[in-house]
């Protein structure tokens, strides 16, 4: 095997674990209640059309995997289709807020396992559990991508019976009135929801990991997103059918407070370790997708080279793990930027625009799904961006800037060197 060469380890049921483990997370804890309190009932149609936005950026990103199937995602569509500039906005932008959001979902883990085992220090926790994540990592894809099945299936099992066990106390009342605050906060809790989706772009990341790419990593997006559609849909329908929309929008664990009201006895313990699993699966998909990134973009020569090391016997980026592992464990440990975290929204969008745009510009005879999809894809995105506010969208732009300055400067400092 060459220093370069990635090992292509993961089957189709191993795509959709770590597409599963990247999606089901702080979406479907917290961002349900955000979004019930902002547009009552009403906020499951939200879900609904955050699920058709997320399909169109998912189809637009599967056909691209397909004919592209390289470490990188959209930092490799973006440099081959579009220009090089674009394709590293997307590298960069997605390193910026998955890092950002590295520190907070180890934090959250956490969290969530000190409320259940009172005594235990959540950064501590959080600090073991990247550690312990990055040393699974090391050790190969399979390996990894083993556990990740592991930790997925018992998030999903604990929702499934979320809803089962919720189903004796729905109550059809509490879907009334249905939009309390209008028809635009639903729209805004559709651009709020869109985000608890965006964890399947990590399967194409990983675009030179998997068995059969052309075929596997189309069907796994598409099983990940109808999947997710499906589980979401049903957990926050059970959920505001059991308490209503104002509970779940006056708490930060709103699957726990309908637990809590649900005549089946353990759904709240059981919610508590869905939310360890949840965190769990995140956190080691952002360490997958974050060092596969960090190779793409040093392989391109946008970051130093010894980002693009493949170990010898594991098949891995080694030290792009160990780099991400560290800085996320410094950021649950000491807090991260807070303006990187309030660009994450804007910083996504531009991802899966570029993403959106990359599928546009495919030849006829490469594209899987009609040209109407990137375009929808696109459509939504920018509908989502014009909803944010200023300031996440300055915050954003300086983050692309700050990037841009570290391109034109590295690559001027590598051609110095290299005279």
């Amino acid at each position: 095997m060459t220093i370069h060469q990635l090992k292509r380890d993961l089957g189709l049921i191993d795509a959709v674990g770590v597409g599963l483990g990247a999606v089901i997370g702080a979406g479907i804890f917290v961002v349900t209640g955000v979004a019930a309190g902002q547009a009552g009932p009403a906020f499951l149609l939200g879900l609904l059309v955050a699920g058709f936005a997320a399909t169109c950026n998912g189809l637009s990103s599967a056909q691209l995997a397909a004919v592209y199937p390289q470490a990188g995602g959209t930092y490799e569509y973006g440099y081959r289709l579009l220009n090089p500039w674009m394709g590293f906005a997307a590298g960069w932008m997605f390193l910026a807020s998955k890092l950002a959001a590295g520190g907070v979902v180890a934090l959250g883990f956490g969290t969530y396992l000190a409320a259940l085992v009172p005594g235990i220090n959540p950064k501590v926790a959080a600090v073991v559990a990247v550690l312990v994540l990055m040393l699974a990592n090391l050790f190969g894809i399979k390996k990894a991508g083993k556990l990740n099945l592991v930790i997925v299936g018992v998030t999903v099992c604990s929702l499934v019976y979320f809803v089962f066990a919720g189903i004796p106390s729905f109550n059809i009342e509490n879907l009334k009135p249905f939009a309390p605050n209008g028809w635009r906060s639903v729209a805004e809790a559709s651009a709020l929801l869109f985000f608890a989706f965006t964890g399947y772009a990590r399967i194409a990341t990983l675009g030179e990991e998997v068995h059969e790419p052309k075929k596997t990593i189309p069907r796994a997006v598409i099983i990940t997103l109808v999947a997710s559609v499906i589980l979401y849909t049903a957990v926050a329908l059970v959920a505001v059918g059991a308490v209503g929309a104002s509970a779940l929008g006056s708490t930060g664990s709103p699957l726990g407070v309908a637990a809590g009201s649900f005549k089946v006895p353990g759904v709240a313990w059981v919610i508590g370790v869905a939310g360890i699993t949840a965190m769990l699966g995140v956190s080691l998909s952002q360490l997958l997708g974050i060092s596969r990134m960090m190779f793409a973009m040093a392989r391109k020569h946008d970051l130093p080279p010894f980002l693009q090391a493949v170990h010898a016997r594991f098949g891995v980026p080694h030290w792009g793990i160990l780099l991400t592992g560290g800085i996320i464990m410094l950021l649950a440990w000491f807090g991260t930027l807070p303006f990187v975290v309030a660009a994450a929204s804007f910083t996504i969008l531009l991802y899966y625009s570029i993403a959106n745009i990359a599928a546009y510009k495919m030849e006829k005879a490469d594209r899987m799904f009609p040209q109407w999809v990137p375009v929808a894809g696109l459509v939504a995105c920018l509908a989502m961006a014009a909803s944010l506010k200023w300031e996440t969208i300055a915050s954003g732009l300086v983050l692309l800037a700050v990037g841009f300055v570290w391109r034109v400067v590295y690559r001027w400092l590598a051609r110095v060197n290299n005279q």
